[in-house]
């Protein structure tokens, strides 16, 4: 059983996530996050802790962010984007209890300091910006690494919020390297 409580988007989300592990969920209902939904994630966070499990999408973006800013300790977990794709539909609960269940191995928490561990430079010769693959390159890395898809501003910026080491990152790189 996983002792944090997951936060989802949906109730089907929940379904999924029951599926994959032994957990408990709360559903925000989207973006508009009741003040009563809000109250029972607060109740959570203090009690509990909970990680946050929005679709890859650009709401469930949009609904981490929000989160993010209300409760800093949160941990995090991404489900990459092909793994949540199915029925011409992404989220949670189109994914695999396979692929929720990897996310979930792979929490990550955002330091209250973010670190400067990586820099542009870096992201420009591991091929994650300015080449012909370097989308597919960060979605990979992204799920390897647990800090999900992002643009490539946004992966230096989970690279270097999400406590990614230098070692992790240089593990995963030589991976994706071996088998282009």
């Amino acid at each position: 059983m996983i002792k944090e409580i997951i936060v989802v988007e949906g109730k089907q989300d929940i379904a999924a996530v029951k599926r994959a592990v032994d957990a408990e969920c709360i559903a925000t209902g989207g973006f508009t996050l009741a003040p009563n939904t809000l109250r029972q994630i607060e109740h959570a966070y203090n009690k509990r802790g909970i990680v946050i499990l929005t679709d890859p999408d650009s709401a469930g973006e949009r609904i981490r962010k929000f989160l993010m800013q209300r409760f800093p300790q949160a941990k995090h977990a991404f489900v990459p984007r092909e793994a949540a794709f199915a029925n011409d539909d992404i989220g949670i609960e189109q994914a695999s209890p396979a692929a929720i269940a990897s996310a979930l191995s792979k929490v990550r928490t955002q330091q209250m300091e973010p670190g400067y561990t990586f820099t542009w430079q870096e992201v420009m010769a591991a091929g994650l910006s300015g080449t012909a693959d370097a989308s597919a390159r960060r979605a990979i890395l992204g799920e390897r690494l647990g800090i999900g898809y992002a643009n490539a501003k946004g992966f230096l910026a989970r690279l270097n919020n999400y406590g990614v080491t230098r070692e992790e990152f240089v593990l995963a790189l030589a991976e994706l390297e071996d088998k282009q």
